[in-house]
């Protein structure tokens, strides 16, 4: 997204990537989502599929699938040692495969006898006093790359420090484990605990029942809550407060479940990867289905910013070529000028050596 001469401020001097309006949440924009105007929603949408084609979203999560590959046996391996701190053991894996058979059979026949070699070794209790860190360094790789594209969506540059930025990437990576690990334990302690809570009320298996069929949503707010907080916290922009709910990643959400389940039905019925690619069928189905993952989750951050967006227009400020947000900070910003600058100006006197003189 790249503002137009017409969106520029009064202020000159302001940085690219600074934004007019220095408070996220004022300026009247309306405060609750159900404010805003229908005709609005219907913008923000359309406009999301627009821009999502306009900031090569398709490319961007083809990058997000090498980071994740990358980043994805470090996670795991911090997420075995969190499930040791909660007091778990390998069934806890197998119920979280199980779950994630549903969506995507392929990926569990690709990575479960890894991760199930990994979360069976010994080794596992001794990454969790010494290799903790380095696996959390290691799998934050993600979180660093999703914030890169969260920043072409709001059409910001990174201005933050490394020593400001590398901490939070690893609090966001690691509050994520921790909210997955919570999930997988749900899949296991929760039959015994509620079993255990409806003895005491009377209940008895009825809350063993009830409990089977409410996880499920408690989950999927897990995982919205995990999407929201990677909208909220990579990016290079001052967001409104944070919100529990976040449209976008509601809309993720949904996709990306109805995008699993379309593409599990679409290779077990229709696709021939076993034929054209042999052994490694599961490895190119499985990296198809982490792209597919993340493009639901850059369509939905897309869709937050149109939102956000939306929102602003309906406070009659001037967003409509740019997303009216100040940037997390600017040095970073200012930094690259200046180098900038230098560069140019070298390449002036260079240029007017060149010159031919009388």
């Amino acid at each position: 997204m790249t503002p137009s001469p017409q969106a520029s401020t009064a202020d000159e001097n302001r940085p690219p990537g600074a934004r007019s309006h220095d408070d996220p949440d004022g300026l009247g924009k309306p405060d609750e989502m159900s404010d805003l105007p229908s005709p609005h929603w219907k913008y923000a949408l359309k406009r999301a599929s627009k821009e999502f084609s306009i900031d090569q979203c398709t490319d961007l999560a083809a990058a997000l699938t090498y980071y994740a590959v990358l980043s994805l046996f470090p996670a795991i391996l911090a997420l075995i040692s969190l499930l040791g701190l909660f007091g778990q053991d390998a069934g806890t894996v197998d119920k979280m495969l199980d779950a994630v058979r549903q969506l995507s059979p392929q990926a569990v026949d690709t990575l479960g006898p890894i991760i199930k070699e990994i979360s069976g070794s010994s080794a596992s209790g001794f990454a969790l006093v010494i290799g903790l860190l380095s696996a959390l360094w290691s799998a934050s790789g993600y979180i660093g790359a999703f914030g890169r594209a969260m920043n072409r969506i709001y059409d910001v540059s990174e201005g933050r420090p490394f020593l400001k930025l590398r901490p939070v990437q690893l609090l966001v990576t690691l509050i994520t484990l921790v909210l997955v690990a919570l999930g997988g334990v749900m899949l296991v302690v929760s039959g015994p605990v509620a079993e255990w809570v409806g003895n005491l009320i009377g209940l008895g298996d009825t809350a063993v029942t009830v409990w089977n069929i409410v996880k499920w949503p408690v989950i999927a707010i897990i995982v919205i809550l995990v999407i929201a907080l990677l909208y909220y916290a990579t990016p290079n922009v001052k967001q409104p407060k944070f919100k529990w709910f976040s449209p976008g990643a509601a809309l993720a959400f949904v996709v990306w479940i109805l995008a699993s389940v379309t593409f599990g039905f679409y290779v077990s019925h229709f696709g021939s990867y076993n034929k054209t690619y042999g052994s490694i069928a599961g490895v190119i189905v499985f990296l198809l289905w982490l792209w597919i993952t993340n493009l639901a989750l850059l369509f939905g951050a897309e869709f937050d910013s149109e939102v956000e967006r939306s929102r602003q227009l309906a406070a009659g400020m001037p967003a409509e070529d740019q997303v009216l947000l100040p940037p997390r900070d600017d040095k970073g910003i200012k930094k690259r000028e200046k180098t900038l600058d230098e560069l140019r100006l070298e390449a002036q006197d260079l240029r007017r050596e060149a010159e031919p003189r009388d």
